[in-house]
């Protein structure tokens, strides 16, 4: 067996809203515990709108004997707010987050006392050491927000030089556009492992909205295809399983750390994919 059906793998959930949704990703996390990950993620809303929800969900799985990563944005947010948050994951045995800036909730209009993710990294760094591993994001395709790339590359590689463990990308489904962002950011210094971003196709109106969002590309052949199935989801998700799975072929081919899936809180794709990838059982 090669080297790259070993790559590690890892996985991203939202706080649930509902009791139901809470039920049901419960039965999603324990289908995924079965694919062996390295850890999951959970995000947080907007202005730290889901702050309960992701604890609640970082504490479950790490008593369910799995390592789990809270997101922790700064947006709003002040030194002795993230100081009293760093506090409570250490007593909750947390080990690892993902540092972001976040987003501004609406009807706010004032960043707090930390402007971009660096700040709240160097911040991080200064108060716990090694404590913890932090990751941060990039965006292979350019931050939407950025002035240029060269711009977007040294804001990241700020960040990396603030303290950053490892990083995790936006998703993509074109693997130039991530090769030719580490190899960037490597030639700036900027040498921590790069963890491509995963996105399973699996709707293509969900796909659309998301990546118009959040400035993630769709190939113009992919999203000619999609348009082409209509209402065909049989046939959306048999195409988005080959696109993918072959994007992370691509990928591990090549010797990238690992992978990250955005599981939009389902198990199904995702578990498909590493199927068909011959990752695990």
């Amino acid at each position: 067996m090669s080297d790259a059906q070993h790559t590690p793998i890892s996985f991203e959930f939202f706080p649930p809203k509902t009791p139901e949704g809470a039920t049901k990703l419960e039965q999603v996390r324990h289908a995924l515990y079965a694919l062996q990950p390295e850890f999951f993620s959970v995000t947080y809303g907007a202005g730290g709108s889901t702050q309960d929800g992701t604890l609640q969900q970082v504490q479950a799985i790490l008593a369910e004997g799995h390592d789990a990563a809270p997101h922790f944005s700064c947006i709003g947010a002040t030194r002795d707010s993230v100081r009293s948050q760093l506090a409570l994951f250490r007593s909750a045995g947390i080990r690892r987050m993902v540092a972001l800036r976040g987003d501004l909730p609406s009807g706010h209009g004032t960043f707090g006392e930390f402007r971009y993710a660096s700040e709240l990294v160097s911040f991080i760094r200064a108060e716990t050491g090694d404590h913890f591993h932090i990751e941060v994001g990039c965006y292979p395709e350019t931050h939407p927000q950025a002035k240029s790339p060269q711009a977007d590359v040294q804001a990241y590689v700020t960040k990396v030089k603030a303290g950053a463990s490892s990083a995790i990308t936006q998703y993509f489904y074109n693997s130039d556009a991530y090769f030719r962002f580490v190899d960037e950011a490597y030639k700036h210094g900027a040498d921590i492992p790069v963890v491509p971003g995963i996105m399973p196709i699996t709707s293509s109106t969900q796909l659309m909205r998301f990546s118009d969002a959040c400035g993630a590309e769709i190939p113009r052949w992919i999203r000619s295809r999609l348009q082409s199935f209509g209402d065909d989801s049989a046939s959306i998700k048999a195409f988005g399983l080959d696109v993918v799975t072959d994007l992370c072929d691509q990928l591990r081919t090549a010797g990238v750390p690992s992978l990250h899936f955005y599981t939009m809180n389902q198990s199904t794709a995702v578990t498909q994919i590493c199927q068909q990838l011959g990752l695990r059982a």
